[in-house]
């Protein structure tokens, strides 16, 4: 296949993970969970050698690799490493890093499941985790112990209100391994690495697999910080499905279109929201009243495919909002190509009332993931149902 220069990521979504694809121009599936081999010798060499591809499928599979080496491009990353989720991956890298004795920054805002993994299990494993604020670039790095702070954990665009951390402030932190969870914006919005950052992770069931159909989670960075994460992920048995890395790879392919449409329609909805007389307000980061507004404009190539906003009133007419729509539907999920709408102060059991407030997960806060649907008639559906 023929290389150009510093290709556009979506050129590289075309390209990439095409390594046991042969002359085929779709993703070729292998759903084997082992091979046969000539000699004894050859299991010999494939034992030896970290991630062999047809050995057995929980050290690796040859569909799962083409999707890990398509993210690792994307993200201008050496390796990657599927997981069997998002949470297989966020799991995978804590547990594959970490020791008891370690400490770990984490930023307050962000995913609850998480942040469930910070405050009920690492704790039992003798790993201790402070939470700081995350759109204070001071906080995290004065949170860090010098010796002791193994890794320093954020996500941006945070869930669900979206507020953001600072990409290059992380990327300058010297001594703890930097991960940065980009669920919310993808490789196509925004690169950690390039900003400095050690590790970037995604659930890619969401926006890079695209269709609601795929259950995965990927980490990308350096060959060195990946082959520890994937001796603990191998033993934990939270290897990726060869058949969701399969239809993942699909979804690489228009992740380019998908996710600019997504934005165009994001930005345009959040517009809409905002000048209306039943929303008290609108969290997207390319609207100019978001507080980190330069910030994004700095770090984010499109305000990314989520919009946040508060419907006046509390929960009762929020509600009564989310399940007026008609053509936005109520899902848990993100990044597909429907419309969705969660409720978040209804899912945030973790969280105390206290930490709901210093978070912004009120009643009236809906978290919306904006599909392919035409513009229009998104509008038009929100206002029959803010109606």
């Amino acid at each position: 296949m023929p290389d150009a220069p510093n290709p556009h990521v979506d050129t590289t979504a075309i390209t990439a993970g095409r390594g046991s694809s042969g002359d085929s121009l779709a993703p070729v599936l292998f759903p084997s969970t082992t091979y046969t081999v000539n000699e004894v010798a050859e299991h010999a060499a494939m034992v030896a050698t970290p991630r062999a591809t047809k050995l057995y499928a929980r050290f690796g599979s040859p569909t799962v690799r083409d999707f890990e080496d398509a993210i690792a491009e994307l993200e201008g990353a050496e390796a990657a490493l599927a997981a069997a989720s998002g949470m297989g991956s966020v799991t995978s890298v804590l547990m594959g890093l970490c020791s008891a004795g370690d400490h770990i920054v984490a930023t307050r805002q962000i995913f609850s499941v998480t942040y469930g993994l910070m405050i009920m299990h690492l704790p039992r494993f003798g790993i201790d985790v402070t939470f700081v604020d995350g759109t204070d670039s001071a906080a995290i790095a004065a949170a860090v112990r010098p010796g002791q702070t193994q890794v320093v954990f954020v996500e941006t665009p945070a869930n669900p209100a979206l507020s953001l951390v600072d990409l290059d402030a992380v990327g300058a932190i010297r001594g703890p391994i930097t991960v940065v969870d980009s669920t919310l914006a993808g490789p196509t919005v925004q690169r950690p690495l390039e900003h400095g950052v050690d590790l970037v992770l995604h659930a890619a069931t969401k926006g890079i697999a695209g269709h609601n159909d795929a259950l995965l989670g990927v980490v990308a960075g350096r060959a060195e910080l990946i082959e520890p994460i994937w001796a603990w992920q191998s033993a934990m048995g939270a290897q990726a499905s060869p058949f969701d890395a399969w239809n993942a790879l699909r979804g690489i392919r228009t992740l380019g279109v998908r996710s600019r449409q997504q934005a165009e329609t994001a930005l345009a909805l959040a517009s809409f929201l905002e000048g209306h007389e039943s929303i008290a307000s609108v969290s997207y980061p390319h609207l100019t009243s978001h507080p980190q507004h330069e910030m994004a404009r700095r770090q984010l190539a499109t305000g990314g495919t989520m919009v946040a906003f508060e419907v006046a009133g509390g929960a009762e007419p929020t509600i009564a909002f989310i399940e007026g729509c008609r053509l936005a539907r109520i899902a848990l999920s993100l990044g597909g190509p429907e419309t969705l709408l969660t409720h978040p102060a209804t899912i945030a059991g973790r969280y105390t009332p206290a930490e709901r407030a210093e978070l912004g997960v009120t009643d009236g806060l809906v978290r919306m993931s904006v599909g392919l649907e035409h513009v229009d008639d998104l509008i038009a559906d929100l206002t029959q149902a803010l109606g």
